[in-house]
C-alpha cells in the first residue's frame, strides 16, 4: 500500500491533489524576450511567403478557376462571356474531328516517345557508370542538348535538318535513299518529331546515373557469386533497386510529353501540318484560343488536357506499389 493511502487511513488526511513532481515551465517562457522574439520570427517566415503567395493566387489558382469558369462559356475576348453549359465539352468529343485527331497524334507521341527516352537515357546512364576515365566529358556532352532542346533556335536547326537537301536527306542520298523532306511527308514527321524529344534524354539521363550510384556494389557481387549473369544481375538488381527513379521519370516524362508545343509550332510554321500531324493538343489548344478566339472552347481543350494528365499521373501512383521497390519497404 502507497504511504500516501496509508496516511489517509491513519489520519484520516485528505490526500493532496497536487503533483509529486511539478513540471518546469519551458525555459524559453521563462526568458522575458523570448516570446517577442519568437513572434518577429514568426512574421517574418509570413513575410517571405507573402510573395509566394500573391504569385500563387494571382497567377495560378485564380486563372485557373476563371480558365474553368471560361471553359462552359462563349468567349472571344472582346465580348463578354456567355454562358453555354456543357456545349463546348460535347462539341469536343462529338463534332470536331480535328481535336479527335489532335488528341491521337498526342497519344501515340507520348506512348511512343517517352519510353524509347527512358530507354536511350537509362542505356547511356548504364554504360557511363561502368567509365571513369572522361566520364565528366561525356556527361556534359549529353547533358547539354537538354538546356537547349526545347528552345526555338534548337526547332529552327532542327527543321533545317530534315528538310529537303538538307544534312538528313543529303546523308541518306548517299545510300541511295531518295526521300525528300521528312517535314513534308506525313508519315515522316511524327517519327522526327519524336527523334528531337529522344534527343533532349540528357536531364533523364544525370537522374538515372544518380540512382545507379546509389545501388551497393555488394548486391551485384553476391549475384555475381551466386552465378547470375550480367542480363540477370540487370534484372534481379538493377530494375528493383532503380524502380524510384524509373517511376520519377516516367512521371516527369508522360507530364512534359504531353506539353509538347514550342518544337511543334516552329517546325510546322504554327499551322499543325502536314496533315495535322504535328497539330498536338497544344498547339491545337493555342490555334483555337488565339487565332481562332475561341476562348472558351480552348479553355475547355486546356481542362480536359489537365484532367488526362491527373488521371495518368493518379494511376501511375495506385499501381507503383505492385513495380516500385523503395528502401527499407517489407512488401
Amino acid at each position: 500500500m502507497s504511504t500516501t493511502a496509508t496516511r489517509v487511513i491513519v489520519t484520516g488526511e485528505k490526500p493532496s491533489r497536487r503533483p509529486l513532481f511539478r513540471r518546469r515551465r519551458p525555459e524559453h517562457l521563462d526568458r522575458p524576450g523570448q516570446r517577442r522574439r519568437e513572434r518577429r520570427e514568426t512574421l517574418a517566415g509570413y513575410g517571405f511567403l507573402v510573395p509566394w503567395l500573391i504569385g500563387f493566387f494571382g497567377l495560378t489558382l485564380i486563372p485557373m478557376i476563371y480558365s474553368l469558369y471560361l471553359s462552359f462559356t462563349s468567349y472571344n475576348i472582346f465580348s463578354p462571356p456567355k454562358w453555354i453549359g456543357l456545349d463546348n465539352y460535347v462539341r469536343m468529343f462529338t463534332n470536331d474531328p480535328s481535336f479527335i485527331q489532335s488528341a491521337q497524334i498526342t497519344l501515340v507521341y507520348v506512348l511512343v516517345g517517352t519510353p524509347i527516352t527512358l530507354a536511350a537515357a537509362l542505356g547511356v546512364a548504364i554504360l557511363l557508370n561502368y567509365r571513369d576515365k572522361g566520364a565528366g566529358f561525356f556527361r556534359s556532352a549529353f547533358y547539354a542538348p537538354s538546356l537547349i532542346g526545347g528552345s526555338v533556335s534548337v526547332a529552327i536547326v532542327w527543321r533545317a535538318m530534315f528538310a529537303t537537301d538538307g544534312p538528313v536527306d543529303n546523308s541518306l542520298n548517299l545510300f541511295g535513299i531518295d526521300i525528300g523532306g521528312w517535314i513534308g511527308i506525313p508519315e515522316l514527321v511524327l517519327p522526327m518529331m519524336i527523334l528531337l524529344a529522344v534527343w533532349q534524354f540528357g536531364s533523364t539521363m544525370v537522374i538515372f546515373l544518380a540512382g545507379l550510384k546509389q545501388i551497393p556494389k555488394e548486391l551485384y557481387e553476391a549475384a555475381e557469386m551466386d552465378g547470375a549473369g550480367a542480363w540477370h544481375r540487370f534484372r534481379a538488381v538493377t530494375m528493383p533497386m532503380l524502380s524510384p527513379v524509373i517511376f520519377f521519370n516516367l512521371l516527369l516524362g508522360l507530364i512534359g510529353a504531353f506539353q509538347v508545343f514550342a518544337s511543334a509550332y516552329i517546325i510546322s510554321n504554327g499551322t499543325g501540318g502536314p496533315a495535322g500531324m504535328t497539330n498536338f493538343i497544344t498547339l491545337y489548344l493555342y490555334k483555337r484560343g488565339f487565332s481562332d478566339g475561341q476562348m472558351g472552347y480552348a479553355a475547355a481543350i486546356a481542362w480536359v488536357l489537365l484532367a488526362v494528365v491527373a488521371v495518368i499521373a493518379f494511376i501511375l501512383f495506385r499501381t507503383q506499389r505492385s513495380w516500385v521497390h523503395y528502401a527499407g519497404d517489407n512488401r
